[in-house]
């Protein structure tokens, strides 16, 4: 039985997502939840590893049970007829404990041919980011960056929307053996919340290691005035990677959405994923 997981975390206290010998992540720590009630180990397989440090809001993960896990998963109280997986995350959540810093927001059975991280036609993160204009809320210190200054948002606007296509981004990535850089940004924007936080908005097919924050720190020294608007482009297209800007902390991202074709197109979309690439999410 595939089960689909809805999983939101706060990555200040965590090495990652990817499960490590001896260091605290998030897929470690869910899994070992869910073993428990289960009975045996476990492996989830998510839509997109964060790295240390990185928040998320709308992660999707999904795990395989066996007859015998699925038993132990489906047989106490909390499930309905319609889902008899929706009372497992209420169960998951039990055994983190209250005020955990990961929890599974919601449980279900996964249509047909659903693959958390081959069946994802994108991902969204967002960026927060406090100038001097915003000054400094320490009740959002965990999932927002500061900087000195004050940063032209126009401009950050600007530049960002000058990435947004397919392309290399290998100026942008952090490398990885026989990984591709090669990703379509479908949307990448700027603005300022009613607090004076810089938001960025950044949605694309897929995400390169490292890559929102460096892209977040490029805009970030255009809006500090030490890149133009359209050297962005430039650097994108030189396909290595430059000291011209700061990758930026991991503290300011969330991973905010994930999304999915519709139920009938899972399947062929996850195949053509898996042709496509060696690619290292």
């Amino acid at each position: 039985m595939r089960i689909r997981l809805d999983i939101a975390y706060d990555g200040t206290h965590f090495r990652g997502w990817a499960k490590q010998p001896t260091l605290r992540t998030v897929q470690g720590t869910l899994e070992a939840a869910l073993a428990r009630i289960v009975g045996s180990d476990v492996q989830f397989v998510v839509a997109g590893r964060t790295d240390a440090g990185v928040h998320a809001s709308g992660q999707v993960a999904h795990v395989d049970l066996d007859d015998q896990q699925w038993e132990r998963a489906s047989a106490r109280r909390g499930r309905t007829a319609d889902d008899p997986a929706d009372g497992l995350a209420g169960r998951v959540r039990g055994v983190l404990g209250a005020y955990s810093d990961v929890t599974v927001t919601r449980s279900s059975i996964a249509p047909d041919g659903f693959d958390a991280r081959f069946s994802a036609v994108w991902r969204r993160y967002r960026y927060r980011l406090a100038d001097a204009q915003a000054g400094y809320d320490p009740l959002r210190r965990i999932d927002t960056t500061s900087i000195r200054g004050i940063l032209d948002e126009q401009a950050m606007d600007a530049a960002a929307r000058t990435l947004i296509g397919l392309h290399d981004f290998a100026a942008y990535c952090k490398p990885r053996e026989e990984a591709t850089t090669i990703r379509t940004l479908l949307d990448y924007r700027w603005s300022r919340d009613p607090d004076g936080v810089l938001v960025a908005e950044v949605k694309a097919d897929a995400f390169c290691h490292s890559m929102v924050r460096a892209l977040v720190g490029a805009c970030a020294a255009v809006g500090e005035g030490r890149l133009d608007v359209d050297d962005l482009v430039v650097l994108r297209d030189a396909l290595a990677r430059t000291s011209e800007f700061k990758v930026l902390a991991a503290r300011g991202l969330t991973l905010t959405e994930v999304g999915y074709p519709a139920d009938e197109l899972l399947s062929s979309r996850a195949e053509q994923t898996r042709a496509r690439r060696g690619v290292v999410d």
